[in-house]
């Protein structure tokens, strides 16, 4: 165990079920929250398990969120942050980014769900309306170390794509996001203090025209915030491990 505290927080239809496999394997001290879908939580002693919706978001999730973020906030150098990923936690994980409201972020997920994306790019949209996918989890607790244990769900086990990436920096940008609404007729979020205009579909713009890159509700900082993963192990089918590129022995 590390020198100073041990907070396990995560998302996922396996998050509760690795909490307590944690919470049986961990010798100390240790504390935390995970959330899982209705239906999937099992009882934990120390690691409070939350449940909420998917694969559409609610206020149930976006409380969880606000509250894991809460968590890791304030932790030092000397604490540690265990995080438990697995499919199904980037709707579990709902807290929108600033100028976003959750019923934006749930009209821009259910359309892209809708419209047949493959899940990367569906996650890569996720990230850009997020304040806790795409490597912020990480940089929220910085400066405590932080593993990952990913049980992957996604084709080729890229641990950024994995749950949107929480704790794993985030290799697309805000174009890309904006690339992926316009493929599908989506309108973006407006953000800030714009009416709402949703997330209906919408006719296919002309090559060149740029009204659709503009929205300021895709957020653009931290767009590489977050960790490198490195991959330190496999388990089962679909399985690995991902550790910081800044984590370091305790």
């Amino acid at each position: 165990p590390p020198a100073g505290r041990t907070v396990v927080v995560g998302a996922g239809k396996a998050a509760a079920a690795m909490a307590r496999a944690v919470e049986q394997a961990w010798r100390g001290p240790l504390s935390g929250l995970v959330v899982t879908p209705y239906g999937h939580g099992v009882v934990c002693a120390r690691i409070e398990v939350v449940e909420a919706a998917h694969p559409v978001p609610d206020e149930a999730g976006r409380e969880a969120a606000a509250r894991i973020v809460a968590q890791v906030g304030g932790l030092t150098a000397d604490d540690l942050v265990v995080c438990l990923i697995s499919g199904g936690g980037s709707s579990l994980l709902a807290l929108p980014a600033a100028g976003v409201g959750l019923e934006e972020e749930r009209e821009v997920g259910a359309a892209l769900l809708r419209s047949g994306a493959p899940i990367a790019e569906i996650n890569c949209v996720r990230k850009h309306l997020s304040a806790v996918k795409g490597g912020r989890l990480a940089v929220a607790a910085w400066p405590a170390a932080v593993v990952t244990l990913i049980i992957s769900d996604v084709p080729g086990d890229d641990p950024s794509v994995v749950a949107s990436g929480p704790t794993v920096g985030d290799p697309t940008t805000y174009a890309q996001a904006l690339a992926v609404l316009e493929k599908y007729g989506i309108e973006p979020p407006p953000g800030g203090e714009a009416p709402a205009r949703g997330c209906r579909r919408r006719p296919r713009r002309a090559a060149g025209d740029t009204e659709a890159r503009r929205s300021p509700a895709l957020a653009s900082d931290g767009d590489r915030a977050g960790h490198g993963p490195r991959r330190l192990g496999r388990g089962g089918r679909g399985g690995g491990v991902v550790g910081s590129a800044a984590d370091r022995p305790w």
